[in-house]
């Protein structure tokens, strides 16, 4: 069972009015609207990362997957990286993402 914790909110008076139009439980009603909210920040956060990557994962988007994972130990490649799976892409700056031929 998932473990709850009560917190107090102060809404306009209108807009509760007018969630108990809609909704009998206000808790689930807010919990939803919260969860919602949570996922569209995440999705706009990815979003932003995929439009410009980490300064730290720069060297590895200018590198290449297949050259950075010739640095890996022999074992570790094997069980986490597939270079030859999938679309090469290469990050150009003010260009965003774009494939390669490799």
């Amino acid at each position: 069972m998932t473990s709850t914790t009560r917190v107090t909110v102060t809404l306009p008076s209108e807009v509760v009015e007018e969630i108990d139009r809609l909704e009998k439980n206000r808790s689930r009603f807010v919990l939803e609207g919260v969860r919602r909210e949570l996922v569209r920040r995440r999705r706009e956060s990815l979003r932003r990362s995929l439009d410009g990557p980490h300064p730290e994962s720069a060297e590895l988007a200018e590198t290449g997957l297949a050259a950075w994972s010739e640095r890996l130990p022999h074992d570790e490649v094997s069980d986490l990286v597939d270079a030859t799976a999938g679309t090469a892409i290469r990050w150009v700056r003010e260009e965003g993402w774009l494939e390669t031929e490799e």
